[in-house]
């Protein structure tokens, strides 16, 4: 069915369009010269987006079915899970909030749950470290806000 592809399409590109609306939303970096901004990777992730939504549009996979069975189940509960992370991100903090939504990810995938959520916790607490000192951009502590140094 062709026609599963396209609806998914239309709405990927929808998708597209806010992502690149919400990019335009950024403050201007210091100076207001620079090439490169806080908005630059996110216009990139929505024109990429775009592309592919109208690749899906005008070539759609021939013979391609929803999945309403344990798999399209799966899928629903994965898209929960991405939403509570995102609502759970700022009063929860990062660290937090990933382990829960990787643990339960890996969960869902059949891992146990001591290993799905050491992996969520390990996953956490490393992407946030790159973040805040490697790479020096702050993610949220939450409630974990008294490890915060000076």
């Amino acid at each position: 069915m062709t026609f599963n592809d396209r609806i998914f399409g239309v709405l990927l590109i929808v998708l597209a369009v806010a992502y690149g609306w919400g990019a335009s939303q950024f403050p201007e970096s210091f100076g207001g010269s620079e090439a490169v901004g806080p908005a630059t990777f996110p216009y990139l992730l929505a024109v990429v987006l775009g592309l592919s939504s109208l690749y899906l549009i005008v070539r759609p996979d021939p013979d391609n079915a929803w999945p309403w069975s344990r798999t399209g189940i799966e899928l629903v509960i994965a898209v929960v899970v991405l939403l509570l992370y995102t609502a759970l991100l700022q009063p929860l903090g990062f660290i937090i909030s990933t382990t829960l939504a990787v643990g339960t990810l890996c969960w869902r995938m059949g891992a146990s749950l001591p290993r799905a959520y050491a992996t969520g916790a390990v996953a956490g607490v490393v992407v946030f470290l790159i973040f805040n000192y490697a790479l020096g951009l702050a993610l949220p502590l939450g409630l974990l806000s008294f490890l915060e140094v000076g």
